[in-house]
């Protein structure tokens, strides 16, 4: 996962391949609640890992239900009839699919309890489930404003006689929470009636669909009144399978359509139209827009069909989440777009309104917001853009979608890690089915002499950046380990066998180790020795020609930060940035000291000192690459310098060639 400050997207040409997406959201927290409540345990399989269900399962496992991890997923014991822990403070982050079940769970049962979460959580309405409860006689009290968490739970004297009432027009979790708490207490049969228009439907659909799951069968009359069997109870299924999200799917069902136009498409793994979840429908809206589509029980394909996509204007109640994604798509029409009836997007992990018309108007879009729509007209030019996402997974996701912009602008996802919330892998899975050409994706170069602190410096600044990392000096260090290892001399001799075995190296850098295939070389490369072999098979032309290929590879997206002495000369001259290190004879012998010391080398500053003159005059006077700055590197002298302060001399270097800089 992404945990860098910012994430900048390139521009990006196209999208070919197939993706696996977690699990939904919406039935992984409802599923875990009912499996805490119910008699029996419970095996769920495929879910999501989140920020939003981590926090669930931590306020189950404080309530007293036991929680085990399993290989592809979770076992829980319900609670099945007896009282949760009390007193307990439950801590639930920005998640409103735990908040809001919980609290009507634990009110109706009763104890001593504290629900708090997240700011923007205590900034998200929860007052008319409160009223609902408060009117069947449970005991809430608001621990900060009133109408929103936190929220104290007390002893219930429950009256459930007369309907219930509930409001439908601000969030369908409301009803939810109380579908979903009432079979526990449903001596007689219970009635709620929805007051007003029941928004976002769908998301009932699956609530209604996993209690019965569960054992439980509402009976409903339209969409305003439900009710819970007298004699109702929570019954483990055994084994539940959560399906893939499909508003997760929105933006992989929307790359399809933008930027999908070869043979192969993106397919969509783990979901189909027969889905129970209401985001599905999303599909019918990528279609009205000209995606083709074609979808089987398991499995969603999207090719790219009519160019540029239609403009629409569409009741967007039953996709609330979904339609998000719709707005970012509309950039791509041929017209204005119009999103109606999204009204409950004010009351989300952001005013999604609010935030959504402005960083659309960032890119260049005329926008029009009103109290529960927008109208979008897309961009007469295309502007690049800092996308501020407000802590909300869905704007980081749905924006990275402008990066297919025609007129090539990169765009910045400004704190990518906020899509842990629903996809934490979501980054990666998009540059997994991407594709641009090769100059669109970013390069710094970090060249300079032995024991400048490339390597320091290049792997921080792309941990940073949130980009790959290329050590090119432990490739050599990596080739003549090999070749050692395979009897062969570090000669002219041997120099095209060395080649051949060059030119297949499997090599990656993870995490800070070095693996050759599966062998932790880390440790192997870094001996003096290692350092030496690698200035010899350096100095064989053959074998820095097999190279180059290798580490031009490294070259993927996001981008690459590559440090050695002849990147950016050599490998990626047309690097967007090029740094050349340097620093004293005299001050990189004395560090070296001082890290040999540490590894308990004997040695000299003296006879350091003269080593790295001597490799410096070889590097120099190679007549392959000889060490030498680009014409166009900036020359950074890190002798008086730390680490951090280097660090952000290239991060200020490289901020300042990006054209978003100042948005």
């Amino acid at each position: 996962m992404f945990a860098t400050p910012f994430l900048d997207i390139p521009p990006l040409d196209g999208a070919e391949g197939a993706v696996a997406l977690p699990g939904s959201k919406s039935i992984s927290n409802r599923v875990l609640l009912l499996a805490a409540l119910c008699e029996g345990r419970t095996r769920v399989h495929d879910l999501l890992d989140s920020d939003d269900t981590r926090v669930m399962l931590e306020a189950l496992r404080q309530l007293g239900c036991g929680v085990a991890r399993q290989a592809d997923g979770v076992e829980l014991t319900g609670l099945g009839g007896r009282a949760p822990a009390s007193p307990a403070r439950l801590f639930l982050g920005n998640a409103g699919t735990a908040m809001r079940p919980l609290a009507a769970a634990l009110a109706v049962l009763g104890g001593d309890y504290e629900l708090s979460g997240v700011p923007r959580m205590h900034e998200r309405p929860i007052g008319d489930l409160v009223d609902a409860l408060r009117q069947l006689g449970c005991r809430i009290d608001y621990l900060g404003r009133e109408g929103y968490p936190p929220l104290r739970i007390g002893q219930p004297r429950l009256q459930l006689d007369a309907p219930i009432p509930v409001r439908g027009d601000v969030s369908s979790q409301f009803l939810t929470a109380l579908l979903m708490a009432l079979p526990l207490v449903a001596r007689q049969d219970i009635v709620v009636e929805v007051a007003g228009e029941l928004i976002s439907k769908p998301y009932i659909e699956i609530t209604l669909n996993l209690l019965a799951r569960f054992g439980v069968s509402v009976r409903r009359d339209g969409w305003q009144r439900f009710t819970i069997p007298a004699g109702s109870r929570l019954r483990s299924p055994g084994d539940i399978h959560v399906e893939a999200d499909a508003s997760s799917a929105s933006y992989f069902i929307a790359l399809g359509a933008i930027a999908a136009n070869g043979p192969r498409g993106i397919a969509i793994e783990g979901l189909g139209r027969d889905s129970i979840q209401g985001d599905i429908r999303f599909l019918e809206a990528a279609q009205a827009m000209g995606a083709s589509v074609a979808s089987g029980a398991n499995r969603i394909e999207v090719r790219r069909g009519r160019w540029p996509l239609a403009a629409i204007d569409l009741d967007c109640n039953h996709i609330p989440d979904a339609a998000m994604t719709l707005a970012v798509m509309a950039l791509y029409a041929d017209g204005t777009s119009r999103l109606r009836n999204i009204g409950s997007w004010r009351v989300k992990e952001t005013d999604r309104l609010a935030a959504m018309a402005a960083e659309l108007r960032k890119l260049g879009a005329a926008v029009e917001e009103g109290a529960d729509f927008l109208r979008i007209t897309p961009p007469a030019q295309w502007r690049a853009a800092r996308i501020h996402t407000y802590d909300d997974h869905r704007i980081a996701m749905c924006f990275s979608l402008a990066a297919f912009n025609p007129e090539g602008m990169p765009v910045r996802i400004e704190d990518p890690k906020c899509v842990a919330k629903t996809f934490p892998d979501y980054f990666e899975t998009l540059f997994s089915v991407v594709r641009t050409t090769a100059p669109h994706i970013p390069v710094i170069c970090v060249d300079g002499p032995t024991a400048s602190g490339k390597g320091t410096l290049a792997s921080e600044v792309a941990r940073r950046l949130g980009y790959h990392y290329l050590d090119s000096g432990a490739l050599y260090r990596i080739t003549a380990l090999a070749a050692t290892r395979a009897g062969l001399a570090l000669d002219l001799a041997h120099e095209h066998g060395i080649a051949r075995m060059a030119e297949t190296l499997p090599v990656r850098f993870v995490d800070g180790r070095v693996l050759l295939g599966g062998d932790d070389v880390t440790d192997a490369i870094r001996t003096e020795e290692a350092g030496m072999n690698a200035s010899r098979v350096s100095a064989l032309p053959a074998v820095r020609t097999a190279l180059v290929a290798l580490q031009q590879s490294f070259r993927r997206l996001p981008g690459l930060v590559a440090d050695g002495r002849d990147m950016g000369t050599v490998i990626f001259p047309d690097a967007a940035l090029k740094v050349y290190l340097t620093a004293s004879a005299a001050q990189r012998a004395e560090r070296r000291h001082k890290q040999l010391n540490l590894k308990g080398i004997p040695t000299t500053i003296t006879a350091l000192r003269a080593d790295l003159e001597a490799r410096d005059a070889r590097d120099s006077q190679r007549t392959v690459a000889p060490l030498k700055p680009a014409q166009d590197a900036l020359l950074l002298d890190n002798s008086e310098q730390s680490v951090d302060e280097s660090v952000a001399q290239v991060l200020r270097w490289w901020d300042e060639k990006q054209p978003f800089r100042s948005a």
